[in-house]
């Protein structure tokens, strides 16, 4: 962050969750920022008759009240987990966790898992279970993949390198790849590795479509696995073709393509199941880990600040309403804007806008 030196020994190695946190502490304690903690906010509304907005928040059990003529609203856009309605049929026999609750294999009772959903998270506690000696099923949806390391780099630097991440939001055309999830990326370990359906299957994961629904015994499956798997094939081959044309088009000093097997396209989608209909009892299934992401939870804000749809309305994070801005969103300014590495620029921009109304 601006004006603090990398704190990590390995560059391209991961950091845990807990040095990221102590990176964030050390960052305050060093710019003595006036940072809150315990805090919640509970509403965000126009003070009558004057230009102020009035926050309410909770600090440590109290109500306590900010006056202030500028907002910026950086609470994130996934701060509620996102279950699907029909979890409530399932049988209380099975237990069900959303991926912000698992921790290890040790939470949950003997027996083989179903995981729902195949982004990031998903395939990460699929490998981890079926590593522990689990028999593990995932559902799956449509999910992009990328190779861990392509030509002598991790992906993150040619996405950074190529421009991928700085694609500007009012450039993109199709507004499906606005509400893309994020990419099969990465296994853990030092410096993570690639993981795909096929890398699962070939473990032993079964490889599921898309669920419809579901009643106490089973769930009803979409038969749509073969082109989930052909899909992130189809888009990790389109990023390594964007790679290669960058390096061939700046005549780059680049090694050629490291075998990778977990990256390897399975062209017939062999690894994918044609199961529709998934008995929970039959298959021992006693734990299902919904890893279906996050939803958004806007509700302290007591402002006309949302379309028809219930969306935000704002410009590169510019709201229409006079002193009120936004950061931290997906695809706020840029497709980096969602993730940690965009947020630098965004909130300079932001802080600009801030400097100069605060000037008039």
């Amino acid at each position: 962050m601006p004006g603090q030196e990398n704190i990590f020994a390995d560059a391209d190695g991961f950091s845990s969750a807990s040095d990221f946190v102590y990176l964030l502490q050390d960052y305050c304690k060093k710019f003595d920022l006036p940072v809150i903690e315990n805090s919640r906010v509970l509403s965000v509304e126009y003070v009558s008759g004057s230009k102020y907005f009035s926050v309410c928040v909770s600090e440590n059990g109290s109500a306590k009240y900010y006056l202030s003529k500028q907002v910026v609203i950086a609470s994130g856009g996934q701060n509620i987990k996102n279950i699907p309605f029909f979890a409530k049929k399932i049988s209380e026999e099975v237990l069900q966790l959303h991926a912000c609750e698992y921790r290890n294999i040790s939470l949950l009772p003997e027996g083989a898992v179903l995981i729902v959903g195949s982004a990031q998270s998903g395939v990460q506690i699929a490998e981890d279970l079926i590593e522990s000696g689990r028999k593990v099923f995932i559902s799956t949806s449509q999910v992009a993949r990328v190779p861990r390391r392509y030509r002598g780099k991790d992906i993150v630097d040619w996405f950074m390198l190529t421009g991928f991440n700085e694609v500007r939001t009012t450039d993109v055309a199709d507004h499906q790849i606005l509400t893309m999830k994020q990419p099969q990326a990465s296994g853990v370990g030092v410096r993570g590795h690639t993981v795909s359906l096929q890398s699962l299957a070939r473990k032993g994961v079964v490889i599921l479509g898309k669920i419809e629904t579901a009643d106490p015994a089973k769930v009803l499956i979409q038969p749509n696995a073969a082109f989930h798997v052909k899909f992130a094939n189809e888009f990790s081959g389109k990023m390594k073709g964007m790679i290669d044309e960058y390096i061939q088009r700046l005549g780059l000093q680049a090694p050629p393509a490291e075998k990778d097997i977990d990256d390897q396209p399975d062209e017939t989608a062999a690894c994918a199941s044609s199961v529709t209909i998934l008995n929970l009892k039959e298959n021992n299934i006693t734990s299902i880990i919904w890893t279906t992401g996050f939803i958004v939870d806007f509700s302290y804000l007591k402002l006309p600040a949302f379309n028809e749809n219930g969306m935000l309305r704002h410009s590169d994070g510019i709201s229409d309403i006079e002193g009120l801005y936004f950061l931290g969103l997906p695809w706020l300014r840029k497709r980096k804007s969602g993730i940690i590495l965009g947020i630098r620029e965004d909130a300079r921009f932001i802080a600009e806008k801030l400097i100069a109304k605060s000037g008039n």
